[in-house]
């Protein structure tokens, strides 16, 4: 990973072994997690980000589902679609993920977690874990939203089969103005087409 400002390059050193950690306990997430990373960087890249919100976004990208170490490995590896009850402690793994590293207290840290923590919100403010809504939605998770949506739908799981590129941008398309924002959707739709994490 290249990483502009000294501060983000001395947080991924210190904090890059939780990927690995990550790795050991649920192999699947961690691989999400490197893909995420790779289109939350073109899409970041896309926007002409300054250099230190692009790093930001990098850090966060990589951990954005780091709090799913926080989460009993009945919901996290259950092979089927969760119950409600289940979802509600699923959706917890956002502020875990923020308070993993946010405790590491290096500069830059804070400014990570929060993206972290709010990558999962949606554009229309019915996301969690504050139900925040438009552009009081840090720009990283913004980005990182669209990211991991199209991933999670590029790749199968126990409880969906793979989606097609075509068929996950109608998806997304679908979305644009009430889970994703607009705009980076906008960005995202140019940059998808020539990135290598383009689903078939």
């Amino acid at each position: 990973m290249v990483l502009h400002d000294p501060a983000f390059a001395a947080l991924y050193r210190y904090t890059r072994g939780l990927s690995v950690a990550l790795g050991y306990r649920d192999l699947p997430t961690r691989l999400h997690s490197e893909r995420v990373f790779g289109l939350s960087e073109e899409i970041g890249m896309g926007c002409a980000l300054p250099c230190t919100d692009l790093d930001a976004l990098k850090i966060a990208a990589s951990f954005h589902d780091i709090g799913k170490i926080g989460i009993p490995d009945h919901i996290l590896k259950k092979p089927a679609r969760l119950d409600d009850t289940e979802r509600e402690i699923m959706k917890q793994h956002a502020e875990i993920g923020q308070h993993i590293l946010a405790s590491t207290e290096l500069e830059g840290a804070q400014d990570a977690a929060l993206l972290i923590r709010h990558h999962h919100e949606h554009y229309d403010g019915r996301g969690y874990p504050d139900g925040l809504s438009g552009e009081a939605i840090p720009l990283g998770a913004r980005i990182i939203s669209i990211a991991d949506s199209y991933d999670a739908m590029a790749v199968t799981r126990t409880y969906h089969e793979v989606r097609t590129h075509s068929e996950i941008m109608a998806i997304l398309d679908r979305e644009s103005g009430s889970k994703h924002d607009p705009e980076i959707m906008r960005v995202f739709a140019s940059v998808i087409e020539s990135s290598p994490f383009k689903a078939f």
